[in-house]
């Protein structure tokens, strides 16, 4: 059987989890008062993420994107497409749901591959 790492346990959830080549994130946010701030601000955690995890941006297999509103549908298209390497996009579904708190706009969770 496969160890399983985990990375930056709290007393709730592990922000990171590889089971044999797989790397499994929680669901990342981001600070800031509009959604591409946020969503700025969570994929540079999930790049900080997967890397500590041994990945790479390139190596994001599934992307799923949770917005509070998707009035910011188009805002948040506009970091990430800047953001996800080109030669490697990842599958991805995005949804509207109601997020943890008010002050959250966007939430990723990621799946990738070690490198």
């Amino acid at each position: 059987m496969s160890e399983i790492l985990r990375f930056e346990p709290s007393a709730r959830m592990s922000q990171a989890a590889v089971h044999g080549d797989t790397i499994y994130l929680a669901g990342q946010v981001g600070a800031g008062t509009d959604v591409a701030a946020q969503t700025r601000a969570a994929l540079g955690e999930i790049e900080r993420l997967v890397v500590l995890a041994g990945g790479a941006k390139a190596s994001i297999l599934s992307v799923i994107v949770w917005l509070a509103d998707m009035q910011d549908f188009a805002a948040f298209n506009a970091v990430y497409d800047a953001w996800i390497d080109p030669e490697s996009k990842p599958v991805r579904a995005c949804g509207e749901v109601r997020l943890a708190t008010s002050d959250y706009l966007v939430e990723i969770m990621v799946v990738a591959a070690r490198m």
